[in-house]
């Protein structure tokens, strides 16, 4: 087997929000909004910095994003329970359409070859380790055209204690899964301090938190980081299926258990306004992006072929826009990526990201 690397993948945090939003839907009546309005303040909350907060002009004046609230998503690389700077190993828009109010999901790559912010191009993970929040939202804005203003982030024990509170989650993997399963559950343990049993080989397991991150963390197989996402995908589904089976002293439970290694620009007011409109939600496809790249074996980035492409069809993903034309910023910044690695044909890269129809 392969060296392990000490990278660690979280839940995609849209599952907080999910959560915060079936706590409130489940009851309705005052003392649950009582309860949830007590439960949501054990929550870390931050206002991200406005003037470091960067949001492209020409995105500014864009119309159609009105109609759509983009929120960032970010599961840290933190075995200190540092929220504010680590290297975010899951990075997810969550777009929300105002009016048909679906949800549409993108993971934006770890390793994708972007600017991070003053004007260094590394990979995606490193600008929340740079630079904080704003830093990593400002990197999406900037390199996706997009005007994002509030983010949730996660620790990343949190993945854990989580999948043991609800008592495990059911998962098939084969041989060679079973193997590296094994093998991240090494240090998966070391870090949280949980034990945890080697899987005999390949199978269907009830695993627990230990064994089922270790399975989010697998990046050796067929698809690479590709097909890590779509196993983060997968977790989440079967996570999300187990709560929305939950009464509503567990699911309080459950926040307790969560919300302490949770850091996010919602206010107490927003978070429920969400969760008072959980029934008109809907979870809709989600992809991975960049949609067409290529790996960069001197350094192992992942780099848009083109940018400029890939936000074109970012845009027309989520938003519906056939006729996009990325800003000036983008156009640039696509250019620059171009001269640094030389990668300018679309039709030489891969387009394998493996993504999901409705939920």
């Amino acid at each position: 087997m392969r060296k392990q690397k000490k990278k660690h993948t979280v839940l995609k945090v849209i599952l907080l929000i999910v959560l915060i939003l079936l706590l409130v839907a489940t009851g309705g009546a005052f003392w649950v909004y009582q309860k949830f309005s007590d439960t949501v303040g054990e929550m870390n909350y931050r206002e991200l910095e406005s003037d470091k907060l960067e949001i492209n002009q020409q995105v500014k004046e864009n119309k159609a994003l009105k109609g759509y609230t983009n929120i960032a998503l970010f599961g840290l690389d933190s075995r200190e329970g540092n929220l504010e700077q680590a290297n975010s190993d899951t990075i997810i828009i969550a777009s929300i359409n105002n009016d048909t109010k679906e949800i549409k999901m993108v993971s934006v790559y770890r390793d994708t070859y972007l600017n991070i912010g003053n004007d260094m191009y590394r990979k995606a993970n490193a600008a929340y380790a740079n630079g904080g929040p704003e830093w990593a939202v400002s990197m999406l804005n900037t390199n996706l055209d997009l005007d994002i203003k509030e983010f949730v982030s996660v620790d990343f024990n949190a993945l854990v204690d989580l999948i043991d509170a609800i008592g495990g989650i059911e998962i098939t993997v084969d041989e060679e899964e079973a193997g590296y399963v094994n093998g991240y559950c090494v240090e998966t343990s070391q870090v949280t301090g949980k034990s945890y049993e080697d899987l005999p080989g390949a199978g269907t397991y009830l695993m627990s938190g230990v064994q089922a991150v270790s399975y989010t963390r697998i990046r050796y197989t067929s698809g690479n980081d590709f097909k890590r996402t779509e196993r983060q995908r997968e977790v989440i589904g079967k996570i999300v299926d187990k709560v929305k089976t939950m009464g509503i002293s567990n699911l309080m439970d459950l926040a307790h258990t969560m919300f302490p290694k949770v850091l996010t620009s919602f206010s107490e007011t927003e978070l429920i306004k969400l969760g008072l409109n959980i029934l008109n939600y809907k979870l809709g496809s989600s992809t991975g992006f960049p949609f067409a790249h290529r790996t960069s074996q001197s350094d192992y980035n992942e780099v848009p072929v083109t940018l400029e492409s890939n936000v074109i069809q970012l845009h027309e993903y989520l938003f519906g826009t056939t006729d996009y034309q990325p800003s000036d910023t983008v156009i640039a910044r696509s250019q620059e990526i171009i001269n640094a690695t030389g990668y300018d044909d679309p039709s030489l890269a891969s387009t394998e990201n493996y993504s999901t129809g409705e939920e």
